[in-house]
């Protein structure tokens, strides 16, 4: 007996059916791998950037979530970009430090990235390269793992050296360069000077209260 025309089309729609089935778990199964991908992989890189942020002020300095304290400012003539995210420390409510991260446009290579913190008295609590493009043995020396240098840095103020002696030692100051690179430790220099320069004229607004919105409070 001759199959009428309903079967095979029935069977077609069952098929399509099962296939789209087969679609939609997938997807939701991909979509569902990548959402947890990408949670892990936004965990990891709080997690470096606290570890980072802990190597020039230690957590033990502080107890506010200091990755949840922050202020994204605008200031290009002193740090570098068109907006910096500046992190504030506090311990029991009250200022210890804050840490900028300004960059460097006019590297040997390229643009450096900085953090650089600085406690509430404008003392530096220290200074690291994040990323850099710099020449292999001799401009990466900026790097801690590389070269003590950048540690130099350390309690550093506008006051501590002089004012004139913010220099590296071939332009008159007291910061070390290195043999056959002297590009790439004038700048972080002179970075480093340009963000004490900026929270000393911004001390007061960088640590107003957080208003229940998130934005700086008045006053």
């Amino acid at each position: 007996m001759a199959e009428g025309p309903e079967k095979p089309v029935a069977s077609a729609l069952i098929g399509a059916a099962v296939l789209s089935l087969f679609a939609i778990i997938g997807a939701l199964l991909v979509g569902l791998s990548y959402e947890g991908t990408v949670e892990r992989i936004a965990q990891n890189e709080r997690e470096a950037l606290l570890t980072q942020l802990n190597a020039i002020l230690p957590a033990t300095e502080y107890d506010n979530p200091l990755l949840q304290d922050y202020l994204d400012v605008q200031a290009p003539a002193r740090l570098g970009a068109q907006q910096t995210r500046v992190y504030r420390a506090r311990k029991t409510g009250q200022p210890v430090a804050v840490i900028l991260s300004p960059v460097i446009a006019n590297g040997y290579s390229g643009a450096i990235n900085l953090v650089v913190g600085i406690r509430q008295d404008g003392r530096l609590a220290g200074v690291r390269v994040l990323s850099h493009r710099e020449t292999p043995g001799l401009g990466d020396k900026i790097e801690a793992d590389r070269n003590p240098w950048i540690l130099g840095f350390h309690d550093k103020s506008l006051q501590d050296p002089a004012p004139a002696q913010w220099k590296v030692r071939r332009d008159g100051g007291v910061f070390d360069q290195f043999t056959g690179a002297t590009i790439s430790p004038r700048a972080v220099v002179a970075a480093v000077r340009q963000s004490l320069l900026y929270y000393r004229s911004e001390q007061a607004n960088l640590f107003r209260a957080i208003d229940e919105k998130g934005k700086p409070a008045d006053g």
